[in-house]
């Protein structure tokens, strides 16, 4: 494990289109069997939190339940995104199973999606699990970069409660249609296990 940051994509930068596929055997996909992949043609207009995770890091599992908060207070208002890009030839244990038992125990309802050539995650300039982005509700068909950081200031070992304080701050901001704030603290979790000889310049 390589403790890493975000690389905070510059803010106002447009979501990357993407098509991937959605995790079997979780809620969202038993509700929606017509389909196996999502694309970002097939997102609302509302606006976007995309959180970067997987099964096996110790900094989403600490954060887990609040994620669980974050989509029981929000999901109605927002698209909740999850998406794995951890490599699948050295991480087999962030493979779709294991990414659905992580959902169901949490009881998420949104979708997991995952990043199989992890094209997705460098077009994020995603760094480490987690990492989060929130994109404004569509502006002529096009979503723009509002937030990307932390959850909140709590991690493994330093006694702080999860809060998502920092996400709910900035998800608030876009609904009411005000201006989030511009001190954005970047995430910090497990390096992104990117395929190997594939890593991007920002690989720590």
């Amino acid at each position: 494990m390589v403790r890493t940051s975000s690389t905070m994509m510059p803010l106002g930068s447009i979501l990357p289109l993407f098509e991937l596929e959605i995790v079997p055997g979780i809620a969202f996909a038993e509700k929606n069997v017509e389909s196996k992949f999502l694309t970002s043609k097939m997102l609302s207009n509302k606006p976007i939190l995309f959180m970067v995770l997987c099964a096996h890091c110790p900094f989403v599992k600490h954060i887990e339940n609040g994620i669980t908060l974050l989509g029981e207070d929000y999901l109605d208002r927002v698209q909740i995104l999850a998406v794995s890009s951890n490599s699948l030839k050295t991480h087999p244990q962030d493979g779709p199973t294991f990414l659905a038992e992580q959902a169901n125990r949490n009881g998420w309802t949104f979708p997991y999606l995952i990043d199989v050539d992890q094209n997705f995650a460098k077009s994020l300039h995603a760094a480490c699990t987690p990492d989060f982005f929130i994109f404004s509700e569509s502006v002529e068909g096009k979503h723009y970069l509002r937030y990307r950081g932390q959850l909140d200031g709590s991690r493994p070992g330093n006694h702080l409660p999860v809060t998502s304080e920092d996400i709910r701050a900035a998800l608030d901001a876009v609904l009411e249609g005000k201006e989030v704030f511009k001190d954005q603290t970047p995430s910090v979790g497990c390096n992104i296990k990117w395929h190997p000889g594939e890593e991007p310049p920002w690989f720590a």
